[in-house]
């Protein structure tokens, strides 16, 4: 039985959110909190697999705080839900370290399917940010631009060729696919090629879902880009 924790301060939203919740995934045991003390006595206390923070700035004062949730309950999915909903607050979001991004604006099937993926342990955020030129932005918020990535160790389960490597790499850094194929010297259509079998190996839908996890399997060393004569 999924358990959810709904902090909010809020009350009205909170336990509106708690019913729905209730009323469409009736196998789903919700709790409320209305402030972050309470919130994480409430994780410390008790496993959860997912935590809404309710907010009107994505931002909140929200590092501190998941920092600390986080190390209570480093198992636990945490996921903004927020009545801001730029594409700043977004972004924000996800470089925070959060594994989603849900609109208060949005409708009650919206937000019950947001809340499902999240729970499948896929990375959520509105579809008015699924554009390739928003995956880019998402993957250069993920990251320290001054850095050029690499992929670490924990990359190899994945049993990538070098090429597959190298273009994750630069998905990582935020380049289209017009921009690793120029880094890389091979057609467009190739990396388009390379991009699928990565989101299979990822078990990610999307780029947005790939940059994200890119971002989670890089360290900050040089890459070496493979010559023009390797796998293409």
């Amino acid at each position: 039985m999924p358990r959810i924790l709904v902090f909010d301060g809020q009350s009205i939203y909170r336990t509106g959110l708690r019913s729905l919740i209730n009323a469409e995934m009736p196998c789903t045991e919700v709790i409320e909190a209305s402030n972050p003390n309470e919130a994480l006595a409430q994780i410390r206390a008790g496993v959860f697999d997912l935590m809404l923070v309710g907010t009107d700035r994505a931002c909140l004062g929200s590092l501190d705080f998941l920092k600390l949730a986080r190390e209570a309950a480093p198992g636990t999915r945490f996921a903004v839900i927020s009545a801001s909903d730029t594409r700043a607050d977004i972004l924000a979001t996800l470089a925070a370290g959060f594994h989603g991004f849900i609109s208060k604006h949005q409708s009650d099937t919206d937000i019950l399917s947001a809340i499902t993926e999240i729970l499948s342990g896929r990375i959520y955020v509105p579809g008015s940010l699924a554009d390739a030129g928003d995956c880019v932005a998402i993957g250069r918020s993920l990251l320290h631009r001054e850095a050029v990535p690499t992929l670490s160790t924990k990359a190899d389960s994945l049993k990538l060729t070098k090429r597959q490597r190298e273009v994750l790499t630069l998905l990582a850094r935020g380049l289209s696919n017009k921009e690793i194929a120029r880094a890389l010297a091979i057609a467009e259509a190739t990396t388009k090629i390379h991009l699928a079998a990565l989101l299979r190996a990822l078990g990610v839908r999307n780029r947005t879902e790939a940059a994200y996890k890119a971002a989670n399997l890089i360290t900050a060393a040089p890459i070496a880009v493979a010559d023009e004569s390797a796998e293409r």
